[in-house]
């Protein structure tokens, strides 16, 4: 975690803190001001703003408690400045009014602390998607030091239509990232089918083109099922295979942004050399799934991203330059190479991303005896 945001997360916290005090802040004004000027202006009368504040913040007790205190403090007003008696019915009325405020605000602050306990179900069984969509990547699956790293673009969300996932299986480690087109719930439903389907899939299909096959069509059957054009859903996806036996990987690209590969210092895009269709778009496209095989070696790296990345845009709308970036990066772990992307991206956008972002960095390590046996 860098430190700005850390910073950022310190100053979050003491602005809260500081409109916590809000109303009793406004209390302390107004009766500086009751007491400090002349008895005609009767600035106490604003007394009613303190319980009306309090309820967007407050518990219901303690907005009641606020609306008392501002009953006291105009009686106390009243009494100092001799209005009991001679303004009778105007300090009744501005009575009234506070207790009415108070009123209303308690209710107010109940209705609120029920929206935000619903909202607080809502997240945690968003964090319990997550946990399931997209869980903790392990940081080693056989020859290979694997990191990921996901972005929701709304401050307080947990999980969008962008996937990934990395199994060891016997044909070495297969991976796929992907981003489902679409938002909301829906796409967070097909986004786990597909994780699904690929965790249960990857061990036994026999290459990457049947694996994607199998993919598109269990979504086919998944989104069949599915209320209107929900049924025209379909995902991006990059399949990946990288055997602990050789020094390659295999990739199928099922139109999404093509990955980066680091090597030897330079940094290229592995551009598909034949399309292949989305997954849930093969019966429309015909499912023709191709797999392109690229040199990777010990000490290489390979950066699969969705396009939230390459579509983050600056101030002016001009979208990221990743590979320009991309060129500039350390590339001495996917730990570093991650947080180098995650940096450039947050500056770029002057910290204003508007899509969710998904990214995997995959690094070939040279065998050793203990690997081998």
């Amino acid at each position: 975690m860098n430190y700005s945001g850390r910073f950022r997360r310190r100053v979050g916290s003491l602005q809260e803190e500081l409109t916590l005090l809000a109303p009793l802040a406004l209390i302390a004004v107004i009766t500086v001001l009751s007491f400090a000027t002349p008895s005609h202006l009767y600035f106490s009368r604003f007394l009613s703003l303190a319980p009306a504040f309090a309820a967007s913040l407050w518990p219901v007790a303690a907005t009641v408690a606020i609306g008392a205190l501002a009953v006291a403090i105009d009686v106390a007003v009243a009494v100092s400045f001799g209005r009991v008696d001679a303004m009778s019915h105007t300090h009744l009325f501005t009575l009234v009014i506070i207790v009415g405020a108070t009123a209303a605000a308690a209710c107010a602050s109940h209705v609120r602390q029920k929206r935000e306990q619903a909202l607080a179900e809502v997240s945690s069984v968003a964090e319990t998607t997550q946990k399931v969509l997209l869980r903790p990547m392990p940081h080693r699956l056989g020859r290979l030091d694997i990191e990921a790293l996901y972005l929701a673009a709304a401050a307080r969300a947990r999980v969008g239509g962008d996937f990934y996932e990395a199994l060891e299986t016997t044909r070495g480690v297969r991976l796929v990232i992907g981003d489902v087109r679409g938002k909301g719930l829906s796409a967070v439903g097909m986004a786990s089918a597909i994780v699904s389907s690929f965790r249960e899939f990857a061990y036994d299909e026999p290459d990457l083109a049947r694996l994607a096959r199998r993919l598109d069509v269990s979504m086919g059957r998944y989104t069949a099922l599915l209320p209107g054009d929900q049924t025209e859903s379909f995902a991006t996806a990059v399949l990946a295979e990288i055997p602990d036996d050789g020094s390659a990987v295999r990739i199928v690209n099922c139109g999404h942004p093509p990955p980066l590969l680091f090597h030897a210092g330079a940094v290229r895009e592995v551009a598909p050399t034949a399309s292949s269709p989305p997954i849930n778009m093969g019966a429309l496209l015909g499912g023709d799934y191709r797999i392109d095989t690229v040199s990777f070696t010990a000490e290489d790296q390979l950066l699969l991203y969705t396009d939230g990345v390459t579509e983050t845009r600056d101030r002016t709308g001009v979208f990221f330059p990743l590979v320009q970036h991309a060129g500039q990066w350390d590339t001495d772990s996917p730990s570093r190479l991650l947080k180098q992307l995650h940096s450039d991206l947050v500056h770029y956008s002057h910290d204003h991303l508007d899509d969710d972002i998904a990214a995997i960095a995959v690094r070939a390590v040279a065998s050793t005896a203990s690997d081998r046996a």
